[in-house]
């Protein structure tokens, strides 16, 4: 019986940034970190753009992101939901080790890539019956309603091919994360879903949520094209400076979102997309406010700082420790894990997985990321 030939490695040669943007541009999806402008964006990282040629016939791109070590002429190589390639049908021995052999020659000692494969799925309900179960720690504790043949088949080639999957505690690692919550806005045949069908998908809480804020007159806004996102980015800055203060991580600058909103527009704009990035708005009698963790709508307005001097503070949700006057002034603590607070005497509600993640997924994504020393 005849040994099946593989097919022959392609090649991995620099490519410039708009055959790159016209090769994203004709498939059907693909992820902003894989997008030039992105790179312009991590200005800390040096970029390249990569093609995968069989022949003369560009067949993939990626975007690489060098990052350089302390004091050596040594880089990481990160290639962050890429590359760019037809992961159901391109055979992983032809091309990821091209790939390796191309950074290697540009000085990285490793390198990290983030395939875009679903190798399973979990239903709302299969994780919300997974919290109230003791038993159940972590997501990988619950059977996935669907398993993937085209995401195990990469996970087990790129295994074969010596890369390392990356191992985090609760599923959760340093790159991008592994388990994405995802709210369907297509039927299965690709039909649009009407605003009913999309409330369906989610649980009675977020329901209720949703038309509180339309009852309370919340109205939310889209900036359209490059100028109007620029022109709402203090505002939007401001908020998030709020929310890093009180969730406790280190904000960045509003440089740094000014550079993204220029350098994703461009992008767009070059393949006549004027819509390329967008930003969001929820305003309630003319205030922006910012979400809590989840969907619960915020609990005061905070823009408005004359109107929180007026005395006129209004909240669209009272926060708990202030439904009983007599539970006010007793010490709040921050709890190790969840990295919230709660009373002194009291056990914080367990969750599954780390802090971070959503208490309803419907859809996840495990992304396999991987490393491997080239030699």
């Amino acid at each position: 019986m005849p040994t099946p030939t593989r097919p022959a490695p392609l090649q991995v040669r620099e490519i410039d940034e708009a055959t790159h943007r016209e090769h994203l541009a004709a498939r059907a999806s693909a992820s902003f970190l894989q997008t030039p402008g992105w790179g312009r964006v991590k200005s800390e990282w040096r970029r390249e753009s990569i093609g995968f040629f069989d022949g003369e016939s560009l067949v993939g791109v990626a975007l690489v992101l060098y990052r350089q070590l302390p004091k050596v002429k040594r880089f990481l190589a990160y290639v962050p939901e890429g590359p760019v390639l037809d992961w159901a049908e391109v055979d992983l021995a032809s091309a990821l080790p091209a790939l390796a052999a191309h950074v290697k020659a540009r000085g990285a000692f490793g390198i990290r890539i983030g395939p875009p494969v679903v190798t399973a799925r979990w239903s709302a309900q299969q994780v919300k019956d997974g919290i109230a179960d003791d038993d159940v720690r972590r997501l990988g504790d619950l059977a996935p309603t669907e398993r993937d043949t085209a995401g195990a088949r990469v996970v087990t080639q790129l295994r074969e091919l010596g890369w390392r999957p990356q191992v985090a505690d609760g599923g959760f690692a340093a790159g991008q994360p592994q388990f994405v919550f995802q709210v369907p806005l297509r039927d299965a045949d690709g039909t649009a879903l009407d605003e009913d069908a999309v409330l369906k998908g989610m649980n009675q809480l977020w329901r209720r949520n949703i038309k509180k804020a339309a009852k309370l007159g919340v109205e939310v806004t889209a900036s359209e094209g490059r100028e109007e996102a620029l022109a709402r980015l203090e505002d939007f800055h401001a908020l998030y400076v709020h929310t890093a203060e009180r969730d406790h991580f280190t904000p960045r600058p509003l440089s740094y979102f000014r550079v993204m909103v220029e350098a994703l527009a461009t992008d767009g704009e070059a393949v006549g997309e004027s819509d390329r990035i967008r930003l969001y708005e929820a305003r309630h009698e003319g205030l922006l406010h910012r979400q809590a963790r989840g969907p619960r709508l915020q609990r005061g307005p905070v823009a408005d700082d004359a109107r929180r001097t007026r005395g006129r503070r209004r909240r669209l949700r009272p926060p708990r420790h202030h439904r009983h006057p007599r539970l006010r002034g007793l010490p709040r603590r921050s709890h190790p894990v969840q990295g919230r607070h709660r009373r002194r005497g009291r056990r914080a509600r367990r969750r599954v997985g780390p802090p971070a993640q959503p208490a309803a997924l419907q859809g996840l994504r495990a992304l396999h990321g991987a490393q491997v020393r080239t030699r």
